[in-house]
């Protein structure tokens, strides 16, 4: 199964991307030798193409070049509702952008080096480029930039969903800004040391020569070639979109299948749609947690009839129905598509919020997703001793000032406290931002809270507050990581949450803050991610259930806390 898996349309494109994004990189770094000269980038490309081009890296390479474009536009063909998000039409975008901006540097450097053995170094290419053609130096500049964001992207919705992400998370980002502009840098610079060796008659007539820039009976040959290869990829496209409208009318007005629900409910669809997208094309509810992806189980359904209308299932969808132990029958919607009428029986309930959500692919898509959350966790001290000494409506009072100054500085750092359970609060940070922010948001509410509840404290000096002598206390625990967010309750009483590892972490924490007498407790990362400095101290803390030992920073009085200006 695990062989089966890794064979699978989403690993080959994860691997081939992965080839590509190496290259990229390899690239960039050679382009990066021209802060130093354009003796080094000659010494860096010798390097590069020594390996790039040895006949095992070569086959990769190749077959990497041609799989990844091959299966996204196999995606785009096969994918039948747009209910992708910002990031994937980007991505999309950005990919389908890529091929016709790099083939004129492809043919003009690496197949004319193929075909006519001419000799395309660095000096050759950047004359060529930024002398005779500024344009084009223009134009493979922001090619450059293209390939590396559209990389990025595709590697941050791939790694953000490894436990250690949070951790390598901001030296990942600092990297895919640091190579680049280093990159562009060493081209600019480049560029400008070879205007001047182009000026020389010597460096010309050592280096701009026929046997190592070629004729101009051969470069228009290269010249059709490049045509050739743009025509072919526009036709591709046009095959594709082609393709996807010659299938919607041929389903729409030869073919179509029926599924039932139960309760004699019914939707006719063309041939091809899955289940799920039959439930969400009838207004029919049915849950569906990570949007139809097939990352999930809550869409699965019982086949009752028509089972010999469903292809087996994938090495992907048997893998997640032996996780849950799926009995015979079982299948989920999003994953198969019949070829004959077929009855179905959601197995999950969608109800209240969800079950609007699952009536509309667009509104799907903006349901519960997986994302980087730092969750904080506050409660307050003593509370039930308080609660002894005071009357009933005292210690409300006093319960809901302290509400009042956490939710108040929690708001005010960009958060969202969404839960509060007597007097304990749960808030999210990064709905809205990125982890960076939503670290330094999270330590700046933590600062808050400090500040806010010392001046409840001094103003509640009457009988029924706190005297200055005894002050209302509190703990924090605050953790990040990925998580998923997004409604859970039941019918009006639901409530937007995360739901993983950030907030059970963070949960640990809060409890920890009163062994170590502490106000709050924050774990390293994002302590190290928010650039709060060196306050505090550093502790390790075991917890049962989870895997290794987490460093924490442990703050004794979160209202000292000052970020880091340096």
């Amino acid at each position: 199964m695990r062989w089966r898996l890794w064979l699978g349309e989403r690993r080959l494109r994860i691997a081939s991307g992965l080839v590509i994004f190496v290259y990229v990189t390899s690239h960039f770094l050679n382009h990066a030798a021209g802060n130093i000269s354009i003796a080094a980038m000659e010494v860096a490309v010798h390097w590069q193409t020594s390996f790039w081009q040895s006949p095992p890296a070569t086959a990769v390479l190749y077959a990497a070049v041609l799989v990844h474009p091959g299966l996204g536009l196999w995606a785009f063909y096969a994918r039948r509702h747009h209910g992708w998000t910002a990031g994937e039409i980007w991505q999309l975008a950005l990919g389908l952008t890529i091929p016709p901006l790099i083939m004129s540097h492809i043919v003009g450097t690496r197949l004319s080096q193929t075909m006519f053995e001419t000799w395309n170094g660095y000096g050759q290419v950047l004359a060529r480029l930024w002398v005779l053609d500024p344009a084009h130096g223009v134009q493979q500049t922001v090619v450059l930039a293209i390939a590396w964001v559209h990389g990025c992207i595709g590697l941050y919705y791939w790694l953000r969903l490894q436990r250690w992400f949070a951790a390598v998370g901001p030296v990942l980002l600092g990297l895919a800004v640091a190579v680049p502009l280093l990159a562009l840098l060493g081209f600019y610079r480049g560029s400008v040391e070879i205007q001047g060796l182009f000026a020389d008659p010597a460096w010309r007539a050592e280096n701009w020569v026929e046997g190592e820039i070629g004729t101009a009976a051969q470069g228009a040959v290269l010249y059709q070639v490049w045509l050739g290869l743009l025509a072919g990829y526009f036709g591709l496209i046009g095959l594709v979109l082609a393709a996807r409208g010659v299938r919607t009318w041929r389903e729409q007005r030869f073919a179509g299948v029926t599924v039932r629900y139960p309760g004699g409910r019914r939707v006719r669809v063309p041939l091809g749609y899955s289940v799920l997208e039959a439930s969400r094309v009838g207004r029919i509810a049915h849950a569906s947690v990570c949007g139809g992806r097939g990352r999930c189980s809550t869409c699965r359904v019982q086949v009752v009839a028509g089972e010999d209308g469903i292809a087996s299932a994938s090495a992907a969808e048997a893998a997640v129905l032996e996780r849950i132990g799926a009995g015979v029958g079982v299948r989920l919607a999003c994953q198969i598509r019949p070829r004959l009428n077929v009855t179905v029986v959601p197995l999950v309930p969608a109800q209240g919020a969800a079950a609007g959500r699952a009536t509309g692919a667009r509104r799907v898509a903006r349901g519960p997703e997986e994302r980087f959350i730092v969750v904080m966790v506050v409660d307050m001290r003593n509370s039930t001793a308080m609660a002894e000494n005071r009357m009933p409506f005292d210690t409300v009072f006093i319960v809901d000032r302290f509400v009042d100054a956490i939710g108040r500085a929690i708001r005010d750092a960009g958060g969202r406290a969404n839960q509060f359970t007597g007097d304990g609060v749960f808030a999210l940070f990064g709905i809205e931002a990125g982890a960076a922010e939503a670290c330094r948001q999270a330590l700046a509410a933590v600062a808050g809270i400090g500040r806010n509840v010392e001046a409840m404290n001094a103003a509640l000096s009457d009988p029924l507050g706190a005297a200055p002598g005894v002050p209302v206390r509190f703990g924090i625990g605050v953790h990040g990581g990925m998580a998923v967010v997004g409604e859970i309750g039941f019918e009006a009483s639901r409530i937007f949450t995360a739901l993983g590892d950030p907030a059970n972490v963070a949960s640990r924490l809060e409890k920890l803050s009163k062994t170590w007498a502490a106000e709050a407790v924050v774990s390293e990362a994002v302590w190290q991610a928010g650039g709060f400095g060196e306050d505090g101290r550093r502790e390790t803390a075991e917890m049962a259930g989870r895997q290794g030992r987490l460093e924490v920073r442990v703050i004794a009085r979160a209202a000292g806390l000052e970020r880091d200006r340096n």
